[in-house]
């Protein structure tokens, strides 16, 4: 991401290599304020997947579905379905396409409504067989009034806590001004006391949790 800014962005005061004429592009300049603003979108872009990634590892989608039943279970049961199921039709749509390179070379290439034909018509049995599974589970019942009660984990009230302050220190910071950046024309990024104190506080906070005994264990 960094080098396709640098490239793409053509933007900045300060310019580190002077590149070739391209005949579409122009002449292309790398420019030190073009890398920078590269790796704030990297930067960006890392910890949108990090959170994902911690809401992947620590959320169990089933817990989530009975959550949801009550208010949407129709759109709750179709979005887990469909995030169980997609990976599924991608390896048959993988099988199909080996299977169909393994012909011999007289057989007739395979066009691609026959492949979305036959993959349509797998998933339409395999979507049998899951409807049959869900109603031997007790999906075809209504819906229930309300959800099961969660117990509660003693570290609850902790992370909670943690996740607002967090929210408050970084809401705080762009309420002030307190750490203003810009890459373009040039870089300007003024290191005040109060920016610097609630950038030194996010990892603080984040770390706070791992402290108490029974995260630990």
């Amino acid at each position: 991401m960094v080098a396709a800014n640098a490239v793409a962005s053509q933007r900045g005061d300060t310019i580190l290599v002077r590149g070739p004429d391209v005949p579409v592009l122009g002449t292309v300049n790398v420019s030190a304020e073009a890398l920078a603003e590269g790796g704030v979108l990297a930067l960006r872009v890392a910890i949108v997947i990090a959170a994902f990634a911690v809401f992947t590892a620590a959320i169990d989608p089933d817990r989530v579905l009975r959550l949801l039943r009550p208010i949407a279970r129709r759109s709750a049961l179709t979005a887990t379905l469909v995030v169980r199921l997609v990976p599924l039709a991608a390896a048959d749509h993988a099988r199909l396409r080996d299977a169909a390179s393994l012909r011999g070379p007289a057989a007739a290439p395979v066009s691609r409504p026959v492949m979305v034909r036959r993959l349509v018509a797998g998933s339409l049995d395999r979507s049998v067989d899951a409807a049959a599974t869900l109603e031997l589970r007790g999906y075809g019942r209504g819906a229930p009034s309300r959800a099961r009660p969660v117990p509660r984990s003693p570290v609850d009230a902790a992370f909670w806590l943690v996740a607002t302050a967090t929210v408050a220190a970084s809401v705080a910071a762009l309420a002030t001004g307190a750490a203003p950046y810009d890459s373009y024309p040039s870089i300007d990024a003024a290191l005040e006391p109060l920016g610097v104190g609630l950038a030194l506080s996010l990892p603080a906070l984040a770390a706070v949790p791992a402290f108490r005994r029974d995260v630990r264990r």
